[in-house]
């Protein structure tokens, strides 16, 4: 049997000693729901932040409006302050952020439904992947969710 993502995720953030927090948009608390099911997560993880409005963004996680005006929400650089934000904020050593289009309605040609930047920070580095989900509402939001803990475990394990 395979072991689930979220666990993973525990026992290497327990073995590296590291602490981390999320910053969610399109995920709306999935994956800190994901990884406070793991058995000792309070251990590691601090907390999160649902930052589904822009204002939220910006006044929680410091994300410069210029970033949005420039880029929108939906964009690397966004993911990368929301990541970098959500660190600063809850004083995690590691950040987790996820912006995204879960659908159906809200997207356009240049970004369409399903469109998601996901980015992780740890303290040796900085990662943000793009992803395009083609399913709905729910398995967007889930495929996002189990994306993100993937690229923090990727993560974690490529810089240790």
């Amino acid at each position: 049997m395979k072991t689930p993502l979220e666990v993973s995720v525990g026992e290497t953030m327990r073995a590296r000693g590291l602490t981390m927090a999320v910053a969610e948009s399109s995920t709306g608390g999935l994956i800190a729901h994901l990884v406070t099911s793991a058995p000792g997560s309070s251990q590691y993880f601090l907390g999160g932040v649902v930052s589904y409005a822009d204002t939220v963004k910006q006044a929680v996680l410091g994300v410069r409006g210029e970033t949005l005006a420039q880029h929108g929400a939906v964009s690397r650089q966004c993911a990368l302050e929301m990541a970098r934000g959500v660190r600063k904020a809850l004083g995690a050593q590691v950040g987790v952020a996820v912006t995204g289009i879960a659908g159906p309605g809200g997207g356009t040609a240049q970004k369409p439904v399903g469109l998601t930047w996901i980015a992780v920070i740890t303290p040796t580095g900085e990662r943000a992947e793009r992803y395009e989900w083609s399913g709905d509402r729910a398995e967007n939001k889930n495929n996002s969710a189990e994306a993100a803990l993937k690229l923090l475990l990727d993560e974690l394990e490529e810089r240790a």
